[in-house]
Order: structure tokens, then sequence, then C-alpha cells
């Protein structure tokens, strides 16, 4: 049966001919030019970390020249390797950018989340364009100094979350610009993640390292412990020292459409409640609670305060009043409800299978004006039409770091509430600062090691200091953030 209030193409079509007259956006392919692309026109790239979803990357930029791939773990990479034979292989991306500076245009990075930032900076250093895989940092100030960063070397950014690009998200964002639901002061989100362990205690001895794989490197910035393959490959995401949880990987999807309509910018506080965790596993279920102050979007439009709640690990929000019977909330048990005054627009990742509710209130409704870029091609192609255009022309990509870094920022700092839950109080932010500004010098947390023994044992420390610490991590000799 159709679904009768599918708002995602057709029932708006009609009812907003008149209202799209007089306005055209062009899809990138049209602005940048159709057909074959002739070799002096494609871009030189380089890719750090292509065994796992570097590798899908660099299918969506396969029309271009893929000059070097590096990667800490030849085997894994090893396919990526036999499909682009004639690029060179490297096992440390600085060996990499300081051998190839001159054959490099930009850098694809889809490496674990800790090291994100140093292999980013290092190439925005040397001139380069770069595409970094979401999350864009592990921490709140690794955000701060690529967003620097970019301004300062002036290149082309993306944060590898790749539904921003989609017409979904545009279309969510009018909708709620417009009114539709009228003021939004609740939000919640949801996923099913993590897929992979975690609430984990760190494996009591170490293994051989296997053939092939540079395990100094992968540790990169992270304090040193031996190899075990509860690590490497994939199994890093739940690890403290290396991901950043469920929350991490997954909010860069589920809340990017809450971002991007909402403006939210900077929250003022946060908090948190988990299942058991440890300082060095994140939980398996978590719930955080954001809140954001009221912004002034023009000098005539506000947007008022409002709270975003985080659901992972399976826990779910109730389901919206009007949603129908057998309809799923989200989609692929990762979504969003917007609670407007005025009704609920509900969706999955960047804005799929969006609804409006009650139904019946929006039948007649009249689609608003477009008035975001319709990208028209993939997220990946959209970068790489940016590095090719002239700065003074440039279009940047639609989820640049002045986007990105904010939004990365929102989401990583929600683990701190994680991490810092033990003080049972909300936590209040200054973005300013990136401080907590109701930590006294006396407040004490207690953490839980998870390093094995007969009895997990509990630490008491200093909670302000801790919060520091979080905020920005201490780096292993050798590597640094220095722009």
């Amino acid at each position: 049966m159709e679904d009768k209030n599918n708002f995602t193409r057709r029932d708006f079509v009609g009812a907003s001919a008149a209202t799209a007259v007089g306005l055209t956006i062009l899809p990138n392919q049209v602005v940048s030019g159709l057909g074959h692309t002739p070799p002096s026109d494609r871009l030189n790239i380089a890719a750090i970390g292509v065994g796992g979803k570097g590798h899908a990357n660099l299918k969506n930029m396969k029309s271009e020249n893929i000059v070097a791939l590096c990667d800490i773990d030849w085997k894994y990479a090893s396919k990526t390797f036999e499909e682009y034979q004639s690029a060179k292989h490297y096992k440390d991306f600085r060996i990499m950018l300081e051998e190839m500076n001159k054959d490099i245009d930009a850098v694809l990075i889809a490496t674990p989340d800790h090291t994100h930032a140093v292999c980013a900076l290092a190439a925005m250093q040397h001139g380069k364009h770069v595409y970094v895989q979401k999350p864009l940092t592990h921490t709140v100030f690794e955000s701060r100094i690529l967003l620097e960063a970019s301004r300062k070397y002036k290149v082309v950014t993306q944060m590898g979350n790749e539904g921003h690009s989609s017409d979904n998200v545009a279309d969510v964002c009018e909708l709620i610009w417009s009114g539709a639901i009228g003021t939004v002061e609740h939000v919640e989100a949801f996923t099913d993640r993590p897929i992979w362990p975690q609430g984990l205690t760190r494996p009591t001895m170490g293994m051989w390292l296997p053939e092939g794989l540079n395990w100094d490197l992968f540790i990169g910035p992270a304090p040193m412990r031996p190899y075990h393959e509860a690590y490497h490959p994939w199994n890093w995401r739940g690890w403290w020292d290396f991901g950043t949880g469920a929350l991490g990987d997954m909010a860069c999807h589920v809340l990017d459409i809450v971002f991007a309509s909402l403006k939210l910018g900077h929250p003022i506080s946060v908090e948190a409640s988990s299942s058991t965790f440890n300082n060095e596993s994140a939980p398996n279920t978590s719930l955080i609670r954001y809140m954001f102050p009221e912004r002034i979007i023009t000098s005539k439009t506000k947007m008022p305060a409002v709270q975003v709640s985080w659901y992972d690990g399976g826990l779910m929000p109730g389901r919206p009043e009007g949603l129908p019977d057998g309809i799923e909330l989200g989609e692929g048990k990762n979504g969003v409800v917007f609670h407007g005054s005025k009704g609920n627009l509900v969706c999955g990742n960047y804005g799929s299978k969006y609804r409006l509710l009650p139904e019946e209130k929006f039948t007649k409704m009249v689609r608003p004006p477009k008035t975001v870029r319709r990208v028209g091609t993939s997220h990946e192609m959209d970068w790489v039409r940016a590095c090719k255009e002239s700065p003074e022309n440039r279009i940047m990509p639609a989820s640049n770091f002045e986007y990105a870094c904010p939004l990365n920022e929102m989401v990583v700092m929600g683990n701190l509430a994680v991490r810092m839950q033990g003080l049972s109080k909300k936590l209040m932010w200054d973005a300013a600062n990136m401080t907590f500004t109701n930590l006294s010098d006396d407040d004490k947390i207690t953490v839980t090691n998870g390093i094995p023994g007969s009895e997990p044992k509990k630490l008491e420390i200093n909670a302000k200091q801790y919060a520091a610490e979080l905020v920005k991590t201490n780096y292993r000799k050798g590597w640094n953030l220095n722009i």
C-alpha cells in the first residue's frame, strides 16, 4: 500500500511549483561540467587508512588520480593496494607527505579516531585539501585545532558524514525553518549501536604482532600498550584511547540533521547516565542530554532553547503520537524525533523517510521554497569539485570544517558527560574556554579501572583535573598538534 504521507518526494512537488519559480539551485555536476574528465583535470589524491572505510571512500573518488596509499597494516589494506597498483605504498603518513609533497593535491583520512587530527593537521600544513572520516576528531580540543588550521592554511575540507550531502537534509532543514512544526524545544535521537564490543577490561596479555602491522604507528599519540586483536582491526571503536564509542561513531550521522536544522552551535550543559563502564572502554548503553541556549538567527528570527536527548545501545524514546501502527520509528533503528509546538517530525539518519505528524494536519501543506544548495553528486565528489575550483569562485563542500568542527565537538563532548557521570550533576559548559564552570577544586570523582584484577579497582581523583584531561588529552612523546 502506498504511503499516504510520504513527504520525501511526491506530495510537495505539485504544490510547490509556484513557490519555486525564479529560484534555480544547480547541482554541482552542472556547475563543474559534465562528461569525461581529462587526465590534466584530475585531482591527485593520497589516502591514509585504506583497509576499512577508506576503501569505500576511494571507490567514490575513482575518477581521480589515486597516487599514494598509506596504512599501518599492509595485510589488512592489501585489497585496496591491489586495486590501485600505480599508487605508491607507505606505512607512515609523515614520510608519505614529505616524499610526495609535490605530487599530492589532497588527502583522504580514514584512520581510527585518535589519529584523525594528527594526520589532518600534517596534511593541511603541507597545503593539502583534506577529507576526514567521522567523527572528525577524538576530543573537543582537537576539533578546535582543526578548525583553526583550516582557516590558516585555506584548504578545502570535508568531514565524512556522507548523508549531509543528501537532498533529505535540505528538505528537512527547509521544513523546520519554515515553521511547519512550530518551535522546537525538545529533540530525541537514537541508535542501536554499538555493534562492536564495549564495556571491556583491558586484555591481560599481549599477542604476537601480525605480519605487516606497524603497532607503534597504530598507537600514534595514545599511550603505548601491547598489541592484541581486541583493538585491531575494527574493534578499536569501543576503547577510549582509540575510539569514541557508539556516540562518537553514530551521532555525526544521526545528530547531523538536528545540528543543521536547529543551528545548534555549542551546548551550555550536558549530563549522562549509562550501563556499567570503566576508564578503558565505553559503556554498552547510554542516555545523554544536551541543553542549547536560544539562538539568534537573524535580526527578526530566533530559535528557542532546546534539549537534545541521545539514546544508544538499544534504548529508545517513546513512539510519538500520530505515528501509525506498523511504521518503524526512524530507519534501521536509527532516527530522530523533533517535538514541535505545531506537530512532530520523525526521520531516520540525515532526514531519511521523514514524516510530519499528525498526518492529517499536513496533507494539504505546501512545500516551502528551496533555499539550500542541492549537492547533486556524492559527498566525496562534492569535496573533489571544490578542491578543483579556484579559491575566488569556490563553493565549499557541505560538511566543511566551519560546519563539521562544531558538530563534532558537540558529539564528542557527550563522552565527557558519560565519563564524568560519577559526579551526579549536570555539567555546565563554557564553550569559549572549553571548560566546565561548575567544577571546583574540591570536587572528586570515582572512576573504575579497566585493568584486569580480582576486583575492579575504584580510584578517587580530582574531577576538575580529570575533565581537563578529557577535553585535551596528553599525547605520547613524539606526537603533537602544533599549528
